[in-house]
């Protein structure tokens, strides 16, 4: 039995240790215009191909006591119990049924839920999963701090640093499904497994990559014609290695060319 307590512990840093990190694209980005360079993320091991989904990152922070936050990408919106939400983009609403049923003690850590909540009034991409307002979510990630109480301590610059650097413990590709299946909750949608030679590193040979295996969103909620995806998340299966190709980067890059 732990002896954590959310109303005194520091939510600050649980926010910031508990973000979701920033994920490099596939081929790397000219910070000059934004354009893709030729330089590409390696992969050593298998890749898992996944859709990306293009709503709003959102967490369920599922505490050592049975506890949970709710958050955006950026910021805490809720704690269970209270009686008033942040009403921001719609995720308290949307999530804390499911935050109800999957927030049960299982040790002395924190363990995050990634989802993308999406469809509804979700951001400008909402057409393209939702035409009569629904809203879907899907899990793409999970993450497991055990060490949370030692990095309570550190200042908010190590916290992130940490983060960005990869402090964060990601369950492997099998823990992720088994964790969807406990919870009841779908996956950003597999698309697809290959060796990495066989992903293309030619830039406009990756745009029609991209078209061949994501030619439309495959989350598109009640009646909606399946609209536009936003790309595909790469992986291997232990999370070691991730990047990201959305259609618009390379859009923008070929156009730029011709």
């Amino acid at each position: 039995m732990t002896d954590f307590d959310v109303r005194a512990t520091n939510l600050r840093a649980i926010n910031s240790m508990t973000k979701y990190p920033s994920i490099p694209t596939y081929h790397a980005l000219d910070p000059k215009n934004g354009g893709l360079t030729a330089s590409v993320t390696t992969f050593g091991k298998t890749v898992i191909g996944t859709e990306k989904v293009d709503g709003t990152n959102s967490r369920i922070i599922v505490l050592p006591d049975g506890s949970y936050l709710l958050g955006s990408r950026e910021e805490l919106l809720y704690a269970k119990g209270d009686l008033i939400g942040n009403p921001s983009q719609g995720i308290v609403e949307a999530l804390r049924p499911l935050a109800d049923e999957v927030a049960q003690p299982q040790g002395d850590h924190i363990r995050i839920m990634y989802l993308e909540l999406y469809g509804g009034k979700i951001g400008s991409a909402a057409k393209q999963y939702a035409r009569h307002g629904e809203v879907g979510w899907r899990l793409f990630d999970v993450a497991i701090i055990d060490d949370y109480a030692e990095i309570m301590d550190w200042p908010s610059q190590r916290i992130s640093g940490w983060r960005e650097g990869g402090g964060q413990e990601f369950v492997a590709e099998d823990r992720l499904r088994y964790a969807a299946k406990v919870a009841g909750v779908e996956l950003t949608p597999r698309l697809f497994a290959i060796e990495p030679e066989d992903l293309p590193t030619d830039i406009e040979k990756m745009a029609l990559f991209l078209a061949e295996h994501a030619p439309a969103t495959r989350v598109a909620l009640g009646d909606t014609e399946p609209g536009r995806a936003e790309g595909i998340v790469l992986r291997t299966e232990n999370r070691s290695t991730i990047a990201k190709a959305r259609f618009q980067d390379y859009e923008r890059t070929l156009k730029r060319r011709r």
